[in-house]
C-alpha cells in the first residue's frame, strides 16, 4: 500500500477539523450506522466548547489502495510550537483558505513555517457557497502572500481547489458538479511525494518525537515519523538528545499506528510511517529514538521562543482550600513541569521563595487554557498579570511586535487606529476595503499594548470587530504604555455580601460580584468609576429599627454584575493584584490583602 502524510495548516475558525470530519466519512472510515460526532478530531473538553484546535492530532485515512496519513494542526500562533513539530514529519500540506475571509496572520504564519521546509502546498479556498465569498479575491491574495514569503517556482505554481468543508465536496471548477471530495482525496496522492523515509527502510532505525502523550494503561507514548529502518515490539533502542547526548536505554513495550480515529497496535513499524511507542521513562519531544549503532541525533526544529510571562503561585486567600483539592506549590510544580515536557514552546522557572513559578509561553490564549485545564483537574492558583519578555540585542532593549490584522465596520476604524498607533505605540502598515461596508487594518504593535486590549477593542467594535495576531519581530524597546484607567472598589471586610450595601455602593462604580457571595479584605469587588482605588464595606445591612417608616421601602434591584473569562481577568488586572482561580471560582484580589501592607509596598515602589 502506498504512503503519503499531510498536515491541514489554516487560520483558526477556517474549517480544518469539519473538512478532515468529512474526509473521514467520505474514506468509508466510519461504518455506515456508525453513530458520529461534529468535529471529531476536536476531542478535548476546552477544544470543544471553544470551537478551537489547541492539540495537534493524527489520524489516517485509505483511499484507492493509498493510506494518507492526516495531521489537523491549531490555527492559532499561541500553539504555533505544536505546528513548527508536526510539519517537520509530513511530507505536503493542504492550506485552507476562508474565501471570504482571504489569508489571515496564522495563515501567514503556518504558511512560512511550511514553505521554509520546502514543502508543496495545496490551496483549498474553503467556504465557497458563503455569501460573501470572494474566490477569485481570495486565490490572489494567496498568491501574494506566497510571493511574500520568498515561494520558490515550485511553491508558487500551487495546484488549488473550490470547497466546501461543511456540505463535503471540492471541485478544481468553482462550478463544478459539488458531489464529493474525491477531487481533493485524488489531488492529495497525485501531488504529494511518497515519503523518501520508504527508500531507508534497511538502514539502522532513528525517528524524531514531535509530540508526548500519555496513556493510563500504557504510560508515556511519544510521537514521531519513522525516518529510517524498521522497529519491531520488543527491540532495544536508545534516545539520544538534540546534541547527541545518550539519555536513556529502554526496551520498546508498544507500537500504535493511526488508523481513522483510533489507535491500533502493530508489530512492526516501516520507515515513513506516522506511529507512537511506549517503554520510555526519560525521553521527550525533540529527541532522537534510535538504534543502539546510531551515534548521531536527527535535526529537530528550532522553535520560536516565548513572547510573555505569568508568575503562578500557591492560592493564599482566605477562601483557599475550600474549592480544590491541589493546593500545595510541590503539586502545582509537578504540574507545570509535566506540562514543560510536552509543550516545547512552554518555560517553566522556580522563583527564589519556592511559592510561585515563572511560566513563560506564546501568549494570553495559550496560558489561558493551561490554567483553565489546571483548574478542572482541582488546583488552586493566583496567577500574576502577563508580563512580556525583553531581549538584549547588542546592549540594546528590545521587545516583541505583533502583526495584528483587524477586520471592522468603517464606522470604528477611526477610533480602532487611533487607539492602537496613540496610547498603544503601534504603526499603522496597510488599511485597504474588505468587502461590504468592512475596513481591514494591518498594524505592528507592541505585544505589550495588546495585554488586556481585546475586551476594549470589542467595546470600541460594539462586538463587532475581528482581531487576530501573530509574532512579528524584536524591536528596541518602544517606551512607557500606559496601564488600565479605572481604578477599582476593594472589600474591607470578610464575610458574605449583602444586596442592600452593594445597591447603595452602585453609584461608585460597576460590580464584579453579586448579593451572597463570599468576600474578603483586599478581594476586588468592581471597577471604581474614577482612577483610583477605593475601600468599601459590602456586608452593610440596611439599620432596623422598631419605627415604621411611612412609605413602602423600595425594592433593592442590583445592576447585573460584570463577569469575566479567565483570559479577560488575567489581562484586566495590575502590577500590584492577581487572579485567584479555583475549580469553581474565578476571583480578583490585590496581591497584599492588608491595606496597611498595600499602602508600605506602594510607597516602597514594589
Amino acid at each position: 500500500m502506498e504512503l503519503r502524510n499531510i498536515a491541514i495548516i489554516a487560520h483558526v475558525d477556517h474549517g480544518k477539523t469539519t473538512l478532515v470530519d468529512e474526509l473521514l466519512k467520505q474514506s468509508g472510515t466510519y461504518r455506515e450506522n456508525q453513530a458520529t460526532t461534529e468535529r471529531a478530531m476536536d476531542s478535548n473538553d476546552l477544544e470543544r466548547e471553544r470551537g478551537i484546535t489547541i492539540f495537534a492530532k493524527p489520524t489516517s485515512v485509505e483511499w484507492k489502495n493509498t493510506r494518507i496519513n492526516i495531521v489537523d494542526t491549531p490555527g492559532h500562533a499561541d500553539f504555533g510550537g505544536e505546528v513548527e513539530r508536526i510539519l517537520s514529519m509530513v511530507d505536503g500540506v493542504v492550506l485552507l483558505v476562508d474565501a471570504a475571509e482571504g489569508p489571515m496572520p496564522q495563515t501567514k504564519f503556518v504558511t512560512s513555517k511550511a514553505l521554509a521546509l520546502g514543502l508543496r502546498p495545496i490551496v483549498v479556498l474553503n467556504k465557497v457557497d458563503k455569501p460573501d465569498a470572494e474566490p477569485d479575491r481570495a486565490l490572489d491574495e494567496v498568491f501574494d502572500l506566497f510571493a511574500s514569503l520568498d515561494a520558490n517556482e515550485d511553491q508558487l505554481d500551487f495546484p488549488h481547489l473550490y470547497a466546501s468543508g461543511r456540505s463535503g465536496w471540492a471541485d478544481a471548477e468553482l462550478d463544478g458538479p459539488r458531489k464529493d471530495l474525491s477531487a481533493l482525496f485524488n489531488l492529495v496522492v497525485r501531488h504529494v511525494p511518497e515519503p523518501k523515509q520508504q527508500k531507508r527502510a534497511d538502514e539502522p532505525f532513528r525517528m524524531l518525537a514531535t509530540t508526548l502523550g500519555a496513556d493510563p494503561f500504557v504510560g508515556r507514548l511519544l510521537t514521531g515519523r519513522v525516518e529510517s529502518g524498521r522497529l519491531k515490539v520488543g527491540a532495544t533502542v536508545q534516545a539520544l538528545s538534540r546534541i547527541g547526548q545518550k539519555i536513556e536505554q529502554f526496551r520498546v513495550t508498544r507500537i500504535q499506528a493511526f488508523r481513522g480515529l483510533a489507535t491500533q497496535d502493530i508489530e512492526e513499524a516501516v520507515a515513513g510511517d506516522i506511529v507512537s511507542i511506549a517503554g520510555m521513562t526519560k525521553a521527550t519531544v525533540a529527541d532522537t529514538i534510535c538504534a543502539l549503532a546510531v551515534d548521531e541525533a536527527l535535526d529537530a526544529q528550532p522553535i520560536d521562543p516565548p513572547t510573555i510571562t505569568v508568575t503562578f503561585g500557591i492560592n493564599d486567600s482566605p477562601l483557599a482550600g475550600r474549592d480544590g483539592k491541589k493546593v500545595q506549590s510541590r503539586v502545582i510544580r509537578e504540574r507545570l513541569m509535566k506540562e514543560a515536557e510536552s509543550n516545547v514552546a512552554i518555560k517553566v522557572t522556580d522563583t527564589p521563595g519556592g511559592e510561585a513559578f515563572e511560566v513563560a509561553g506564546r501568549g494570553e490564549l495559550q496560558m489561558g487554557v493551561l490554567i483553565e485545564n489546571m483548574r478542572r483537574e482541582g488546583f488552586e492558583l493566583s496567577i500574576s498579570r502577563p508580563q512580556v519578555v525583553f531581549r538584549d540585542i547588542d546592549g540594546v532593549q528590545h521587545e516583541p511586535i505583533e502583526e495584528v490584522t483587524i477586520d471592522v465596520d468603517d464606522e470604528y476604524s477611526g477610533a480602532v487606529i487611533e487607539k492602537i498607533t496613540g496610547a498603544r505605540k503601534g504603526d499603522l502598515a496597510e488599511m485597504k476595503p474588505a468587502g461590504a461596508g468592512k475596513t481591514r487594518i494591518i498594524a505592528h504593535v507592541p505585544s505589550r499594548g495588546l495585554i488586556g486590549y481585546h475586551g476594549e477593542f470589542l467595546t470600541d467594535t460594539r462586538g463587532t470587530g475581528v482581531l487576530n495576531r501573530v509574532f512579528h519581530e524584536w524591536a528596541p524597546h518602544k517606551g512607557a504604555i500606559p496601564g488600565r484607567r479605572q481604578g477599582v472598589l476593594i472589600s474591607m471586610e470578610n464575610g458574605t455580601s449583602v444586596a442592600y450595601a452593594l445597591w447603595k455602593l452602585e453609584d461608585r462604580g460597576k460590580f464584579f460580584i453579586g448579593s451572597q457571595e463570599p468576600v474578603y479584605q483586599g478581594m476586588i469587588l468592581g471597577e471604581h468609576s474614577r482612577d483610583n482605588d477605593l475601600e468599601i464595606n459590602p456586608l452593610k445591612g440596611k439599620q432596623l429599627t422598631n419605627v415604621r417608616a411611612s412609605g413602602t421601602d423600595e425594592a433593592v434591584r442590583l445592576t447585573t454584575p460584570v463577569t469575566m473569562t479567565l483570559e479577560q481577568a488575567i489581562a484586566y488586572i495590575d502590577d500590584d493584584e492577581l487572579v485567584e482561580v479555583t475549580p469553581n471560582a474565578v476571583r480578583l484580589r490585590k496581591r497584599y490583602l492588608d491595606p496597611h501592607e498595600r499602602k508600605r509596598q506602594s510607597r516602597s515602589g514594589s
